[in-house]
């Protein structure tokens, strides 16, 4: 007799299983233990097989990169790596929003009821993705959309429109992955993992910019305020680290970013969602979930 086909459930029960599991275990000491694995370094000979082997295995491409794998002296130092000169191209339309990463489309849709899309079927709380009602009110039935970074991505993030950073917080959290399988199981995921985020004002009204950290991806430096990020001489990041409490900045003077400046750098890759305050951006009728979407691709325009 032939064994029947294996049941169709199982695999959501595995991933339900391992993510009860994770949620037991000390996420922020494992990342920071990986952490410290991709910043051991590289002997100069060994760089280019070593970086190689990484890049093919996740399928990066090195040839965009702004340095040849040589001059990267860790495992962080390539995921961070910034873009070769022309690597990619900005649309000269100043009401055109563009992605602020490499990626791909998450979910995307309409803030209502204070709700955004997690998955099909599973919905989380602006109010707590941002642990701020009253800035989460200013979005309400505004555009949303979610990015997921690959360990195979870029992983700055840039301004996706222009304006002026007006506050930012930093909320520590748990660090689960944001893999597909994660996405559609753990309720509320983006707002129970660590993450760091800004607000931008400009002429397509409020954006806010949410970088979510993951499993292994607790660090996330920023760009627009280094004096968030640790102390000379470690590994800059303002996420992960022990002790931390949530906390909020506000700035007087706003600080101004042109589309396209970077502002974040997953340490890792992770997910980026962005919040659009309502009848200022509408999102391209083309973008869908699961389209690959590269750093200043349109992805919307002024309304």
């Amino acid at each position: 007799m032939h064994r029947s086909d294996e049941n169709p459930d199982l695999p959501n029960l595995r991933w339900r299983a391992a993510l009860s599991l994770l949620k037991r275990l000390p996420q922020g000491a494992l990342s920071r233990g990986f952490g410290r694995l991709a910043d051991a370094p590289i002997p100069p000979a060994m760089r280019p097989a070593v970086l190689g082997a990484f890049a093919r295995a996740v399928g990066a491409d090195p040839t965009e990169a702004e340095l040849p794998l040589e001059a990267y002296p860790t495992l962080n130092r390539f995921f961070t790596r910034k873009l070769a000169a022309g690597a990619r191209t900005w649309p000269s339309d100043p009401s055109v929003v563009v992605s602020p990463v490499d990626g791909a489309v998450g979910q995307l849709g309409i803030v209502r009821e204070g709700r955004l899309i997690q998955a099909k079927g599973r919905l989380y709380d602006v109010g707590q993705l941002l642990e701020d009602d009253a800035a989460a009110a200013r979005y309400e039935g505004g555009a949303f959309i979610t990015l997921y970074l690959s360990p195979k991505d870029y992983h700055r993030i840039h301004a996706p429109v222009a304006g002026e950073i007006c506050a930012a917080r930093h909320v520590p959290g748990a660090l689960l992955p944001v893999n597909a399988a994660a996405v559609a199981h753990m309720p509320e995921l983006f707002a129970r993992n660590e993450r760091l985020m800004c607000h931008i004002d400009g002429p397509l009204g409020r954006t806010a910019v949410v970088a979510v950290g993951a499993y292994n991806v607790g660090r996330i430096s920023a760009a627009f305020d280094p004096a968030w990020n640790a102390p000379p001489g470690s590994s800059a990041w303002v996420t992960n680290r022990r002790g931390l409490q949530s906390a909020a900045k506000f700035y007087d003077p706003p600080i101004a970013v042109q589309r396209g400046d970077e502002i974040m750098t997953f340490h890792l890759g992770s997910t980026v969602v962005l919040v659009f305050e309502p009848g200022r951006i509408d999102l391209l009728p083309s973008i869908k979930p699961g389209d690959p979407v590269r750093l200043g691709m349109p992805i919307g325009r002024m309304a």
